[in-house]
């Protein structure tokens, strides 16, 4: 369909502002609903988005019944279709290619930072995992699919459609397999080490890539034995890092059993098992426990999910930040190092920083900031589009005062 032919969706006076500094979302609220009402549109259906002036912003998708009521995909007019699909696909797997050459190991789309709104794409090795979160990219699954085919001609690919997001948009939880055969764990390489992944049944997309070269950063902070304690830990792609880099002992805390036998596999098919131990607990739980028995480590890393999914929870949230770091500290030794990070998007930066801070000062110490940590290249930020960036974090030295 050409965009001609497409339906026009009509901004406010002056709403067109933030898309021509380069933003994608238009909210209901800057509509022009009395000359296009956003009752005569299905939730998917592709739009031509105007000015108030009949000017043409490009073309795009709305979902009446969200806060976002459309997402621009392409300013230039074309069609949603797979051969504009297949172009962003490769624009972004250029980008990916430049940075891990010969690695196919990456989140090889980010939705609006790779022009590809409510699409989420990673690759491990031959296998494409996908996840849409939008009711526009939804009903673009099946170009989608051709797309992939055509840039990568992969050996399988899966839906992971389970995101908590998609509620939003009146969208089913679904996992599946799209096409081709799925016989076994998902592989995926990192820092020359090997992990196996449940393919269906794991968290997200089934691998964090987004804290791969933030992992990288502890080499230096861990050789020479370091005791190091590695806090929502998932499948320990942490903490057996760290073993990598020359830990001594790593202990790896995570509520989930299965997360819990993940990291026992991972250390047994990396030659880590007798450094590398693993526990199922809640990590607040654990801090706890490991304070009264005077336990100590050398570097701890709390790394946990968003604690802030929705701004109503910042303020419940951010107190849980601030918890979390500071029990933290009570189990580092004396002159130790903390790694805390953050993906929930209301957390800003500045603020993480000053509740790891606020936690220090209540155990009368500080707190010196030796690295700062971001998402990896394969997860670019989009100047114009703030909420691209969620990840932040810091590599701290705990001192006394």
């Amino acid at each position: 369909m050409s965009d001609s032919t497409l339906p026009a969706l009509l901004l406010k006076r002056g709403e067109d502002r933030r898309l021509r500094a380069g933003h994608l979302w238009v909210f209901s609220n800057e509509i022009d609903v009395a000359k296009t009402p956003l009752t005569g549109f299905a939730a998917g259906d592709a739009v031509r988005i105007l000015d108030a002036g009949d000017r043409p912003l490009g073309t795009g998708y709305v979902n009446p019944s969200t806060l976002i009521a459309a997402r621009l995909v392409d300013r230039g007019g074309h069609a949603l279709d797979a051969s504009l699909l297949v172009h962003r696909l490769n624009v972004a797997l250029s980008l990916r290619e430049r940075r891990y050459p010969g690695a196919p190991f990456y989140r090889l789309a980010f939705g609006e930072s790779d022009g590809l709104p409510g699409l989420v794409l990673d690759r491990f090795g031959d296998v494409i995992v996908g996840q849409t979160t939008t009711a526009g990219m939804e009903r673009l699954k099946p170009q989608v699919e051709d797309a992939v085919r055509k840039v990568l001609d992969p050996s399988a690919m899966i839906w992971k459609n389970d995101a908590g997001a998609r509620a939003l948009e009146a969208l089913p939880s679904e996992v599946g397999v799209a096409f081709g055969t799925v016989d076994g764990p998902l592989r995926v390489e990192e820092g020359g080490l090997v992990f196996e992944l449940d393919a269906l049944g794991g968290q997200k997309t089934g691998w964090f890539y987004d804290q791969r070269a933030n992992r990288d950063q502890l080499a230096p902070w861990v050789g020479g034995g370091a005791k190091v304690l590695d806090l929502f830990s998932y499948v320990g792609a942490w903490g057996l890092r760290a073993a990598a880099f020359g830990a001594g002992e790593v202990t790896c805390v995570d509520g989930s059993q299965p997360a819990v036998d993940a990291v026992r596999r991972h250390a047994a098919l990396n030659g880590f098992s007798d450094r590398v131990d693993a526990v199922c607990a809640d990590a607040f739980e654990f801090l706890k426990d490991a304070r009264a028995e005077r336990r100590r480590w050398d570097l701890v890393i709390v790394d946990p999910p968003a604690f802030i999914k929705k701004r109503k929870d910042l303020r419940e949230g951010t107190l849980a930040y601030r918890r979390i770091n500071e029990m933290a500290m009570q189990v580092l030794e004396r002159d130790g190092l903390l790694v805390s990070c953050s993906c929930s998007h209301h957390m800003s930066r500045d603020a993480l920083l000053r509740e790891i801070n606020a936690g220090a000062r209540h155990l009368d110490r500080q707190v010196q900031v030796l690295q700062v940590l971001q998402q990896g290249p394969d997860h670019p930020v989009q100047a114009a589009i703030p909420e691209t960036e969620y990840l932040k974090g810091y590599i701290c030295r705990v001192l006394p005062s």
